[in-house]
C-alpha cells in the first residue's frame, strides 16, 4: 500500500513539473526575445518606435505602426469573412445537413487544414490577386495591382475556415438533444430554437473556436507575405498594399544584420507579435469568462 502511495505522489509531481516546464516555455520565448531587443529599446523611446510609421533601418529608423496595423488589418478582414460563413456552414452541417453529406463534408473540410499555406500563396496570386486587379478593383475605383491586404484577407480566411469550422460543429453537436425538443415542442421554429436556444447556449464555445482562429491568422506568413504588396505603409483602403509583423520578420530575417540595431528590431517585431496574441487571448478569455458567468 505505501508503495502505491508513493508511486502516485511521484507520478502527479512529476506531470506538475511537466506542466510547469510547459507553460513556461512561453515565459522564455519572452525573455529571449526581450533580451535580444534591448539593443533597440535602449536606443530609442518605445512610444516612437510603435507610432512611428517610417522604415528605414540605413537611417536607424524603425516605425512599427505600419506592420501593426498591416497585421491587424489582415486579420480583422479575413475575420469578418470567414466567421458568418464559418458559423453559418456549421448550423446547416449540424442542424440541417443529411449524415451521409456530414460524412462527406467534414473530412473535405479537414483536408484543407493540411494543405500547405505556399499553396494558400499560390492560389491566392493565381485567383485573387487578379480577381481584385480586374474586377473588383476597378468598381471601386482602384488601379493597384491587385496585391493588397484585401487579397491577404481573403487568403488568411479561406486558411482558417477548417479549424474554425471543425470546433464550432464540435462545439453545436454538445448541445443537450433535451433543449432544442423542449424548444421545439413549445412552437418554436427550427430557426428560432437555433437562435434562441441553440446559438445561445453555444455562444461562449463559438466565441472560443473564432479565437483560436484568429490567434492562428495573427501568426500566419508565407502565405499572407506572397499576397499583401509588403510596402511598409498604413493601408488607408481595403485595396492598399500592406506588411503585417510576420511577413516582415520572413523577409527580412538573415538580410543586412551589418546595420546596427536590425537584428534587435526584427527581434522586437517577434515581441510584439506574441504580445498581440497574448493580450488578445486575454481580452478574449475575460470576455468568455464573463459570458460564462451569465449562463
Amino acid at each position: 500500500m505505501r508503495l502505491r502511495i508513493l508511486k502516485d505522489l511521484w507520478i502527479r509531481h512529476t506531470f506538475r513539473i511537466l506542466l510547469l516546464l510547459t507553460l513556461s516555455m512561453v515565459v522564455f520565448i519572452g525573455i529571449g526575445l526581450f533580451i535580444k531587443s534591448l539593443p533597440l529599446l535602449k536606443d530609442q523611446n518605445l512610444f516612437t518606435i510603435l507610432s512611428g510609421s517610417t522604415w528605414s533601418p540605413l537611417k536607424g529608423q524603425f516605425g512599427f505602426l505600419p506592420f501593426i496595423t498591416g497585421t491587424v488589418s489582415v486579420t480583422l478582414i479575413a475575420l469578418v469573412i470567414a466567421a458568418p460563413l464559418c458559423l453559418l456552414s456549421s448550423i446547416y452541417l449540424v442542424e440541417y445537413a443529411s449524415a451521409l453529406l456530414k460524412k462527406t463534408v467534414l473530412p473535405l473540410i479537414n483536408v484543407l487544414a493540411a494543405i500547405p499555406p505556399v499553396l494558400y500563396g499560390v492560389w491566392g496570386i493565381l485567383f485573387v490577386v487578379p480577381l481584385i486587379s480586374n474586377y473588383i478593383g476597378s468598381i471601386f475605383g482602384s488601379t493597384n495591382a491587385g496585391y493588397s491586404i484585401l487579397s491577404g484577407g481573403i487568403v488568411l480566411a479561406v486558411m482558417i475556415f477548417p479549424i474554425m469550422i471543425s470546433i464550432i460543429v464540435e462545439v453545436l453537436q454538445t448541445i443537450p438533444p433535451d433543449l432544442k425538443a423542449a424548444s421545439l415542442s413549445l412552437g418554436a421554429t427550427r430557426w428560432e430554437t437555433i437562435q434562441k436556444v441553440i446559438l445561445k447556449k453555444a455562444r461562449p464555445g463559438i466565441i472560443a473556436a473564432i479565437v483560436l482562429a484568429t490567434s492562428r491568422a495573427f501568426g500566419e506568413t508565407i502565405a499572407v507575405l506572397m499576397v499583401c504588396g509588403n510596402i511598409p505603409q498604413i493601408p488607408k483602403s481595403l485595396f492598399d498594399a500592406g506588411y503585417p509583423i510576420p511577413a516582415l520578420i520572413a523577409n527580412n530575417f538573415g538580410e543586412m544584420m551589418s546595420i546596427p540595431h536590425y537584428d534587435a528590431a526584427l527581434m522586437f517585431a517577434a515581441l510584439l507579435l506574441l504580445t498581440i496574441i497574448f493580450l488578445f487571448n486575454l481580452i478574449s478569455r475575460l470576455i468568455l469568462n464573463k459570458l460564462e458567468e451569465k449562463a
